[in-house]
C-alpha cells in the first residue's frame, strides 16, 4: 500500500509545485485568509470529498472515510501569510504588495491537499477515517488552531501528525523530538511616560529613551540572573519606539519583546520579574508605566509513542536520508493546542537544496525552500496516516 502511494504522489509533484507556488503568489495575512480557504474548499469540492467551511473562522475541514473500519487520524497544515516584502526573483513572486509566504505554509497546504487526493483515490483500500485539518492564522495569536478544535475538528480523533517544512536543514532529513520540541510563546509591551521638553534642556525632562534603554539592559539580566541556567528561556526586545524630532527629548517610549520557554513555572517567573523590573526602573526614574503580559501558545510537547512511530515511518521513505533528534527550537507553533487534546506528534522536514549553502531563515524577505521537500513530507504523512489506521 505504501509503494502504491509513494507512486501516486510522485506522478502528482508537478501538480504539488503548481499548488504551492499559486499560493505563493497569492498570500493573504493571519485571519484575513478568505480567498485561501476558498481555493482549498473548491479543491475538495472537485475531488468529490466532503469538506466544511468557516470552521472557527477561517479553516476548512476535510474527511476521507475508507472502506473498511478503523481509527482516526488528523493531519494539519496552515494556510497564512505573514506582513513582509517579497524580495526574491523568481516568477512565483508574491503579487500582494508587502504580504508573503515566509515560513512556508504554501508548501504545507499544497502538500496536504495533493496527499488528500491521493488518499481519497485509495480510500477503497484504506481502513478508518483520515481528518485534513487546514488551519489559518498560526502566524498570530491567539491563532487558528484553538478556535478550530473548539469548533470540533478534533471530535472522533484518535491521533493527529503535522511537520513544518525546515528550510535550514537539507531535503532528506528528518528531525524529531519525544516530549517539548517548540516553545510556549508570549509577548509583552511596555509603555514608558516621561515628561518630554527641549533638547538643550534636559534636566527639565524625564526622558523616556533613556529610561527605557535602561529597562533593556536590565531585562536581560532576568535570564542570565533569575532563571535556572539548566531551563531554557529567552526575553528578546523586538521593538523600541519613540519617534521624535531630532531635538525633542521624548515623552513616551513604547517596548514590545517577546518570551519563550518550556517549563511553566520558568514562564511564570519571567512575566513577574518583568513587572518588578519595570517597576523599580521607572521608580527611580520618577515616571510612570503601563506593562501588559500577553500568554500566546503554549509549548509543542510531542507523545513519545507517535513520535517513535513517526521515526519508524520516516526510515521507510527512499528520500529520507537522515532521522535525527533535534534540540528543542525557541519557535512557537500553536499545533500546541491539538497536542494537549489528542496523541500526536509534530516534527521538521528538511528543505534546503543541495546547491544551497546559505539558505535565508524563515520569516526573511528572501525565504525559499525546494519544493522537493514537499514530496518527502506528503509520504511521510501520507504512509504515517495508513499506517496507524492499520494497527
Amino acid at each position: 500500500m505504501l509503494v502504491h502511494l509513494h507512486d501516486r504522489l510522485e506522478a502528482y509533484f508537478d501538480k504539488m509545485v503548481e499548488i504551492r507556488r499559486y499560493l505563493h503568489q497569492h498570500p493573504e495575512l493571519s485571519f484575513q485568509e478568505y480567498k485561501t480557504a476558498k481555493y482549498i474548499a473548491d479543491y475538495y469540492k472537485a475531488l468529490g470529498i466532503p469538506v466544511r467551511e468557516n470552521v472557527g473562522g477561517n479553516g476548512v475541514v476535510a474527511k476521507i472515510v475508507g472502506a473498511k473500519p478503523g481509527k482516526t487520524v488528523a493531519l494539519r497544515a496552515d494556510f497564512d501569510a505573514l506582513p513582509i516584502q517579497d524580495e526574491k526573483d523568481v516568477p512565483y513572486k508574491s503579487t500582494v504588495p508587502g504580504v508573503m509566504h515566509a515560513c512556508g505554509h504554501d508548501g504545507h497546504t499544497a502538500t496536504l491537499l495533493v496527499l488528500a487526493k491521493v488518499l481519497y483515490e485509495m480510500k477503497d483500500e484504506m481502513a478508518g477515517t483520515v481528518v485534513l485539518i487546514h488551519q489559518h492564522a498560526e502566524e498570530y495569536a491567539p491563532g487558528g488552531a484553538i478556535s478550530m478544535i473548539e469548533d470540533g475538528c478534533l471530535e472522533g480523533v484518535d491521533a493527529i501528525f503535522g511537520t513544518h517544512l525546515w528550510a535550514t536543514e537539507p531535503t532528506g532529513k528528518i528531525q524529531y523530538r519525544v516530549g517539548p520540541i517548540m516553545a510556549a510563546a508570549d509577548r509583552f509591551e511596555i509603555t514608558i511616560q516621561g515628561s518630554g521638553g527641549h533638547g538643550a534642556q534636559p534636566h527639565k525632562t524625564k526622558d523616556a529613551i533613556v529610561i527605557a534603554s535602561q529597562l533593556v539592559l536590565a531585562l536581560q539580566q532576568i535570564v542570565s540572573r533569575r532563571v535556572n541556567p539548566l531551563q531554557p528561556a529567552v526575553v528578546s526586545i523586538g521593538s523600541f519606539v519613540a519617534d521624535n524630532a531630532f531635538n525633542v527629548i521624548a515623552d513616551t517610549a513604547k517596548l514590545v519583546g517577546t518570551v519563550r520557554t518550556f517549563d511553566e513555572a520558568v514562564r511564570v517567573e519571567i512575566e513577574r520579574e518583568i513587572g518588578r523590573i519595570t517597576k523599580g526602573v521607572c521608580l527611580a526614574a520618577d515616571c510612570s508605566y503601563e506593562y501588559t503580559y500577553t500568554r500566546g501558545y503554549p509549548p509543542v510537547v510531542n507523545h513519545e509513542e507517535e513520535t517513535k512511530f513517526i521515526v519508524e515511518i520516516a526510515k521507510q521513505i527512499p528520500e529520507v536520508k537522515i532521522v535525527e533528534e533535534t534540540e528543542p527550537h525557541m519557535g512557537g507553533e500553536d499545533f500546541a493546542y491539538y497536542l494537549q487534546h489528542v496523541k500526536g506528534a509534530f516534527f521538521f522536514t528538511g528543505a534546503k537544496a543541495e546547491h544551497i549553502t546559505e539558505p535565508f531563515p524563515h520569516h526573511h524577505p528572501k525565504f525559499d525552500f525546494d519544493e522537493k521537500a514537499m514530496l518527502i513530507a506528503a509520504k511521510t504523512l501520507g504512509s504515517a496516516a495508513l499506517m496507524y489506521l492499520q494497527k
